[in-house]
């Protein structure tokens, strides 16, 4: 009997040895609580000693995390619409604090960051236009935006806020349709301008090459009848150097050649006078 009890105490010990001891991981934070209240706010990593029973340990991740909001709707300065996507970074930076006001509970401050990120948001758009919410001053927007953040959640639930991001910003579906119907007018009235630029455009072309067909051939039937023009003096003037030279010769030659072109044709019938001058060479003794 006295060996079971010694047993049960001896179990019981190492129970509440085992229950004493806790490890603190490199990825976690975690605090030590007495009955409730905090001893030991920010427990580094490693292994550490509590008393059973009465100290309990309560851990949270102490990495970067991430909240992706839902899309939600902003108004811009000018009073237009927009979707935004966006997401935040944070990590937890006081622990007694995070503890205090989230239990440790992270969906609890997701929410609450969601919550004031879409606020923060909303007061960024809506004192810019469109342009500047999209392009010109959205590194602005976003960096103003984690600031203010920071301080708020540093200083009321312990947790920094990292880097705030926007993801996509679109048009809501009714503001959509009208925008690429004015956007297809407007490619469509650009296209048709293109399109009479165009025919404009070869009209001159093909006129700049008629016109210089025009003067290409005019020049062409100069120079070919400046040249015939030159063949033909030139011509003439051999005649007249080979007629120059025997004119009885020349005579000849140009008879034996009428002779040629007259007689070409055998169907051809020519009545003319037998002594006329055109049959001297036909005629002549001797010649």
């Amino acid at each position: 009997m006295r060996n079971m009890v010694l047993g049960v105490v001896a179990l019981l010990l190492l129970l509440l040895a085992i229950d004493g001891i806790f490890v603190v991981k490199e990825t976690e934070r975690a605090i030590l609580l007495r009955f409730g209240a905090v001893t030991r706010a920010d427990v580094p990593p490693g292994i550490h000693w509590k008393w059973p029973i009465a100290e309990e340990v309560r851990k949270t991740d102490a990495r970067i995390l991430t909240l992706d909001s839902n899309p939600e709707r902003y108004f811009t300065l000018e009073k237009k619409p927009l979707i935004v996507d966006s997401f935040a970074k944070w990590r937890v930076e006081d622990v007694e604090k995070y503890y205090t006001a989230s239990s440790f509970d992270e969906n609890r401050t997701q929410r609450l960051l969601a919550e004031r990120v879409n606020q923060g948001l909303r007061d960024e758009i809506s004192r810019r236009d469109m342009h500047e919410v999209i392009s010109g001053e959205r590194d602005l927007l976003m960096e103003e935006l984690t600031r203010n953040l920071n301080e708020t959640m540093l200083r009321e639930f312990g947790v920094s806020v990292i880097d705030v991001r926007v993801k996509r910003i679109d048009l809501p579906p009714e503001v959509s349709s009208a925008v690429y119907e004015r956007m297809n007018s407007e490619r469509h009235i650009e296209a048709r301008q293109h399109r009479a630029n165009g025919r404009e455009l070869a009209l001159g072309v093909r006129a700049d090459a008629d016109r210089q067909t025009v003067v290409i051939g005019a020049e062409a039937y100069r120079i070919a009848e400046q040249t015939r023009g030159d063949g033909d003096a030139n011509s003439a003037a051999r005649y007249a150097k080979a007629y120059n030279e025997d004119p009885e010769f020349y005579t000849f030659y140009r008879s034996i050649n009428a002779y040629t072109k007259v007689f070409d044709s055998k169907g051809d019938l020519l009545i003319l006078d037998p002594s006329s001058d055109f049959f001297q060479y036909l005629t002549k003794r001797g010649g």
